[in-house]
């Protein structure tokens, strides 16, 4: 399956730039190297090691994700982490709860839950690039700038378990505000943290994050003309993240399947609908 997008291809989850992919297809005429394997997907394809006899019934496959291997070594090619795009919503809560636990679940719980991981795992990693160069700063190969893992510290998730499946809850943010690490870094600084168990959700491009210590729940709203800076110490009760039976009809399907419901005890809401420069502090 794939379709059109600008200047780009899009095939499931592969990315390709249209002009080197048309560029390549003109040179390999679409082949991909092929190689041999049973249905059953055992490793001893051939009888012996003459490799002239098949063990059983085999076919011949090429894989999509293959296609790089026949770019030029300069090209620039790229994998994106797991934890970070890959959270399939396929299977229901029961088959989910049946799951090993360190096994992926791939349920509607976990996929949601998912994105609220990704975006904090992305909020640890951020970087300061700071310069002069402090003693305790990384060197880059230049020599030039310090790398510090400050960023924002977070709370180790809660454990919880939803529909038989342990997850940890939650971080959101439109991929308007940020859809690429550099847009994170860009607009996260100073000594920010978020406690165990608190919520921040973020709606609006042009917000900046800087030195904030959240304990509790967090809202931001604003339109893409408003900028608006946030800061300071927010703490009040949160947000509550309570379990659901998944064979309760008496709620609707997309809460149960989800496995949980949240509380809105408690939070700080900013919104801010008319263009102009704000500062949401408490």
């Amino acid at each position: 399956m794939e379709y059109a997008a600008g200047k780009y291809l899009i095939v499931l989850q592969l990315i390709f730039e249209l002009e080197s992919y048309i560029r390549e297809l003109k040179k390999t005429g679409g082949a991909i190297k092929e190689f041999v394997t049973q249905s059953n997907f055992s490793l001893q394809v051939y009888k012996d090691d003459s490799k002239t006899s098949l063990k059983s019934s085999t076919r011949l496959e090429c894989m999509m994700q293959d296609y790089p291997k026949t770019l030029a070594p300069i090209a620039r090619v790229g994998v994106t982490d797991i934890w970070l795009a890959y959270a399939p919503v396929k299977n229901n809560p029961e088959d989910a709860a049946k799951v090993p636990k360190g096994n992926p679940y791939h349920s509607a719980t976990s996929g949601e839950l998912a994105i609220y991981r990704a975006r904090s795992l992305l909020l640890r990693k951020v970087v300061v690039l700071i310069t002069p160069l402090p003693l305790d700063l990384f060197f880059t190969c230049s020599g030039k700038y310090g790398v510090k893992k400050a960023g924002v510290q977070i709370g180790e998730p809660i454990k919880q378990v939803f529909n038989g499946q342990e997850v940890d809850p939650s971080i959101v943010w439109k991929p308007k505000w940020a859809s690429t690490f550099s847009d994170v870094k860009r607009k996260v600084g100073g000594n920010c943290s978020i406690s165990q168990g608190s919520t921040m959700v973020v709606k609006g491009r042009n917000v900046s994050i800087k030195g904030l210590s959240l304990d509790g729940a967090l809202v931001v709203d604003c339109i893409d003309d408003a900028e608006v800076k946030v800061e300071g110490s927010v703490r009040n009760n949160g947000w509550i993240t309570e379990n659901v039976d998944n064979k309760d009809t008496s709620l609707p399907e997309e809460v149960r399947i989800r496995g949980f419901k949240i509380n809105k005890t408690e939070q700080l809401e900013g919104s801010f609908h008319e263009p102009g420069k704000y500062c949401l502090k408490p």
